[in-house]
């Protein structure tokens, strides 16, 4: 932990992210307050991210149960945590989305399962939709997953389909990403990892950061005793072309700094090839500016690919392994568009869980 924070230190720093989200603010975190609790052990932190608004002055009527944290410059959501975290002092960060409702208990279950095993380190709770509570979220469900050429999904969501949740993802669940909109970790594992990229600025760098502690020998765990409800797409609409840009984009990156060496080449190969298909079949359903985003996106990660390929160098020492833990051994975009297996369950899969470390 950091020693210079001129905040209290927490055991759980519950830390929410916010860019002229006051609407977001009142609707919910009024809940975070009320749910977490008051013995010394759990602070809450709302980093701004330069509002112009007047999430201030709404902040303000709270400064007896939370700690704010002004951000000069808003540069994104990845430098707006960087920064923020920074100076808080705590065991466990919990970064939750301005745009998650909390449940009862939500903390609990979570707390648990980190004192129960010091290989973890990242957890998430059993992640719903906001506006169908009965269904699972599009970015999380019950924990998130990749598949042999980086194609990431969800216990509870592949791809446009979204399951209701009927108890069948209620077990803890060694998983190999968990979603960023409400991500718990050691704050030691984040500072020794490097933490969230910056390049990044925003989507899929939380996958990122969970492949490269996966390759560190860590788990990454689904807790669905606990809890919460996103609304999603709230910031960024799901499928508009900037979402489009930085998803093909981030994804290309992220497999670069994290494949093992004689996987790279082949599969990144793969992967531009389905993305040109990807932007051929857009192009067909009148997608236009969705389509040339993944154009964009291509174009930036082949001018910057020294800059990628010298990050993956960075990280060598870090690798203890490549690890195969939480990735489906197939296609899961043939599975889905061909096979026709639409839900988790179809896909007749038992993941390879971590080897502990020795």
């Amino acid at each position: 932990m950091k020693k210079d924070s001129i905040f209290p230190t927490y055991k759980v720093a519950i830390a929410l992210l916010c860019y002229n989200n006051r609407d977001l603010l009142e609707q919910f975190l009024p809940e975070v307050i009320e749910t977490t609790p008051q013995n010394g052990d759990f602070g809450i932190f709302v980093i701004d991210n330069a509002s112009t608004d007047s999430t201030q002055e709404y902040l303000s009527t709270f400064e007896d149960r939370i700690h704010i944290i002004k951000i000069e410059v808003n540069k994104g959501f990845t430098n707006g945590y960087k920064l923020g975290l920074a100076q808080i002092n705590a065991e466990i960060f919990c970064l939750l989305s301005s745009d998650v409702q909390v449940s009862p208990n939500w903390l609990e279950p979570v707390v648990s399962l980190f004192d129960e095993d010091n290989h973890v380190a990242v957890i998430q709770p059993k992640i719903k939709s906001w506006h169908h509570k009965d269904e699972f979220e599009y970015a999380g469900a019950s924990g998130g997953f990749i598949d042999y050429l980086g194609f990431p999904f969800c216990r509870g969501r592949i791809f446009y389909d979204v399951e209701k949740d009927e108890g069948q993802y209620d077990e803890n669940q060694e998983i190999f990403w968990a979603s960023g909109a409400c991500f718990f970790i050691r704050s030691q594992v984040y500072y020794e990892s490097g933490g969230l990229d910056d390049d990044f600025y925003a989507h899929m760098e939380e996958i990122d950061l969970c492949w490269r502690l996966k390759n560190r020998g860590f788990k990454i765990m689904a807790c669905p005793a606990s809890e919460v409800y996103h609304i999603g797409g709230a910031v960024i609409a799901y499928g508009s072309p900037l979402k489009t840009y930085r998803n093909h984009r981030n994804n290309l990156i992220m497999m670069v700094k994290n494949l093992p060496r004689e996987e790279l080449f082949p599969k990144i190969l793969v992967r531009l090839i389905l993305d040109s298909l990807a932007f051929a079949n857009m192009i067909m359903r009148g997608q236009i500016k969705a389509s040339f985003s993944i154009i964009s996106a291509h174009w930036n990660f082949l001018i910057h690919l020294p800059k990628w390929l010298k990050k993956r160098k960075d990280l060598k020492t870090w690798v203890v392994r490549y690890s195969k833990s939480g990735i489906y051994p197939k296609s899961i975009v043939f599975d889905y568009f061909f096979s026709g297996k639409k839900k988790y369950a179809d896909l007749d899969w038992v993941p390879k869980k971590m080897k502990p470390l020795k």
